[in-house]
């Protein structure tokens, strides 16, 4: 067999399967999103790349809009998936605080892609994530988690009383998601790379530090 009867046999093969051609789609339409931003994006690279045709994205997706959104509510549901799998409510609440804004750290440094994505949904105001009831909920069930988190903290008197669970959520989002975001502008400005994995673990255990040293109690 040759490579190109070998690729348009494994085309046919992912055809059959939806959600398998639906998930490479996604794959590869992430990477182009997050590297061009939504209007630089194009569906014929997309097709390209995933050896599908136009048509048949557009039949999974509708248009453009459709399938950008849909990669916005798969990289949510992935981060949130995982971090529904920490057993947080397992842990002390101050290991349960620990372990999460390690996570955060973690997924953020390890998924460039989901934090472009997040950038360029800012540039457009939030316009597709408020459309989708799928991301609104995924981020409820997030801020329910933090809140119970904080209140056995509270409870057992390790916490101090008086935080938001939204406002200590956006502190642990942001120490996390600018040491991606904006990695790139520091180092060059001050001609030291922060992303060798000696500053990343310094940087890490610096932001759960710090988290740890606003929420505890006196």
């Amino acid at each position: 067999m040759t490579i190109e009867t070998a690729n348009i046999a494994a085309g046919r093969s992912r055809t059959n399967d939806p959600e398998a051609t639906k998930r490479n789609i996604i794959e590869v339409a992430t990477k182009e999103f997050a590297e061009n931003g939504l209007s630089g994006a194009r569906i014929d690279e997309i097709a390209a790349k995933t050896k599908f045709s136009k048509r048949m994205i557009y039949y999974y997706f509708g248009d453009k809009d459709g399938l950008y959104l849909k990669v916005l509510e798969d990289c949510y549901s992935r981060v949130r998936a995982t971090e529904a799998a920490l057993n947080l409510e397992g842990l002390s609440p101050l290991e349960a605080l620990k372990t999460l804004v390690g996570f955060t750290f973690d997924h953020h440094t390890s998924n460039e892609a989901f934090i472009r994505l997040v950038m360029i949904e800012n540039i457009h105001h939030a316009d597709y994530i408020a459309r989708s009831p799928v991301i609104q909920q995924l981020n409820v069930t997030a801020i329910d988690a933090i809140r119970k988190l904080y209140e056995r903290g509270v409870a057992e008197g390790s916490f101090r009383p008086g935080l938001d669970a939204i406002e200590l959520h956006w502190q642990i989002s942001a120490l996390c998601f600018f040491n991606v975001s904006n990695r790139a502008t520091f180092s060059a400005i001050f001609k030291r790379d922060l992303g060798t994995s000696e500053s990343l673990a310094r940087l890490k255990e610096a932001v759960v530090d710090m988290i740890v040293r606003y929420v505890k109690a006196d």
